[in-house]
């Protein structure tokens, strides 16, 4: 597949987009009801500062340069992790599943998961409450108490199962500079390579989002007097990276015929039955939360639906009015107006519904006027069977830019977001300009250009795999 335009004006026209704003309109709310447990991601939605562990924060899908017949796709967890906080720090919930989706054919369902579940060595006991009792020089140095290791599984469409890793090591939380002087070789141990190619990396990282999330204080202010502070400075996260051949991914196995996929990363949890001192793991899973797009849940949805939506799968999606109608009329543009006098585009904002649902692409017959990322661009898919759902939709086909736009697509660097996601663009500013209406428009928003004057991560992203930075040693609070 050629690389896309960038993404300009056209008249709207009858096809798949206009039969799923039908579909939703006819939906009814209550599809929305929350799960028995908690959700999640940065802390946007009300429930997840009850179980920070299974909180989705991030999700990045890119080519990587160095790496171009592969997909890397990193999921962070457990937001605003403060490197001092110990004694417990931030170990992965042992009784959850954290899963990573793919779909190339377009239906809103996995055809590929991949499935993390870890475990738990605690050697503390009654004798210490320290994380290591010494400096940890590797994974297996006798100094480090605590450990935890993942499984990782392949689910696929037809119902099979494939372990690809068991016992795999994961990083240790970060403790401080005397515990683990060197985190670099900790790293580089919990690197594990794939069945079939590829590798995998599960452990702490510095967080990779930079955002200043003082759009929260009247959207910046009321007269943008609170920009250029990255929120996320000094904070680690929990990450999964992978790094998977592209023709595993794709429909029939050809990345060629079919270079779209989409991607979205899910929790999984028991219902915790709680007694003094304990929580243990009962009954079914559920989903507790969800990431795809960047934003959406934090920005789209509005407090009413935030729990639900984390316990909403994809598929369902084109069946919730309330959602359908935070997209095609968003509440943003209006703030903006209200506060800063920048005329709101025209609702509906079949745009918006575009970009966020179907993917970009012509055969949706929305107005933007490109074929981009939406799997009906692939060869094989069957139009009939696409169901518009929101998803980080990644075109493999688009080679790395050698001179990368941190505005991405509104820029016309077709590489990044919102086709995927690279860890260097600035989300933040491209959603904004997007619900400005920059999309449809094709020019950017010059009364918004400068955004929220936070512009690149505060650490310097790695070359190679797994791209994120290492996590920070010191305290959030040092000058």
């Amino acid at each position: 597949m050629a690389e896309a335009p960038p993404l300009t004006r056209r008249r709207r026209t009858r096809g798949v987009l206009a039969a799923a704003g039908a579909t939703l309109l006819i939906a009814a709310v209550d599809v929305l009801v929350p799960g028995s447990s908690v959700a999640s991601s940065h802390r946007e939605a009300p429930l997840i500062s009850a179980d920070p562990s299974v909180d989705n924060t991030d999700l990045y899908a890119f080519v990587a340069g160095d790496q171009p017949d592969f997909v890397t796709v990193i999921a962070n967890y457990y937001g605003f992790q403060e490197p001092n906080g110990g004694p417990n720090f931030y170990p992965w919930a042992t009784d959850a599943h954290y899963d990573i989706n793919i779909d190339n054919d377009g239906n809103s369902v996995p055809d590929l998961t991949y499935r993390l579940t870890f475990k738990t060595e605690d050697k503390r006991g009654a004798d210490t409450f320290l994380y290591n009792n010494g400096v940890v020089s590797s994974l297996d140095d006798e100094n480090l108490l605590f450990r935890q290791t993942y499984s990782l599984e392949q689910l696929d469409d037809a119902g099979g199962r494939k372990m690809l890793i068991k016992d795999g090591p994961v990083a240790p939380s970060i403790v401080g500079p005397a515990s683990m002087p060197y985190f670099q070789p900790l790293r580089d141990q919990a690197i594990s390579k794939l069945p079939g190619g590829g590798q995998i990396y599960a452990g702490p990282a510095d967080d990779p989002f930079f955002a200043d999330l003082r759009v929260f204080d009247l959207l910046y202010g009321a007269n943008l007097s609170e920009v250029g502070q990255d929120t996320l400075k000094g904070y680690n996260v929990n990450t999964i990276a992978l790094q998977i051949p592209k023709h595993m991914l794709a429909l029939k196995g050809d990345a060629q015929r079919n270079p779209v996929i989409g991607i979205w990363a899910d929790t999984e949890r028991q219902t915790l039955k709680l007694s003094p001192g304990q929580a243990n793991p009962e009954g079914p899973f559920v989903q507790v939360s969800r990431l795809g797009n960047p934003l959406v849940n934090e920005v789209v949805s509005s407090a009413g639906i935030k729990d639900a939506f984390n316990g909403l799968e994809p598929v369902n999606d084109g069946k919730v009015q309330a959602l359908l109608d935070r997209v095609l009329t968003p509440e943003l543009p209006a703030l903006v107006e209200s506060i800063y006098g920048i005329k709101a585009p025209a609702a509906p904002r079949n745009d918006l519904l575009e970009i966020f649902l179907t993917g970009v692409t012509t055969k949706a017959g929305g107005p933007i006027k490109t074929d981009l990322n939406s799997q009906l661009n692939n060869m094989d898919v069957d139009p009939k069977k696409f169901v518009p759902s929101e998803q980080l939709r990644l075109n493999m086909s688009i080679a790395p830019n050698p001179q990368p736009n941190r505005l991405g697509v509104l820029a016309g660097d077709t590489q990044g977001f919102p086709n995927g996601r690279r860890l260097f663009d600035d989300v933040v500013d491209i959603e904004i300009q997007a619900l400005e209406g920059a999309a449809q428009s094709g020019h950017l928003v010059k009364a918004l250009a400068a955004g929220d004057k936070v512009h690149h991560n505060d650490v310097t992203f790695a070359p190679n795999f797994p791209y994120v930075g290492l996590p920070r040693n010191k305290a959030v609070n040092t000058p």
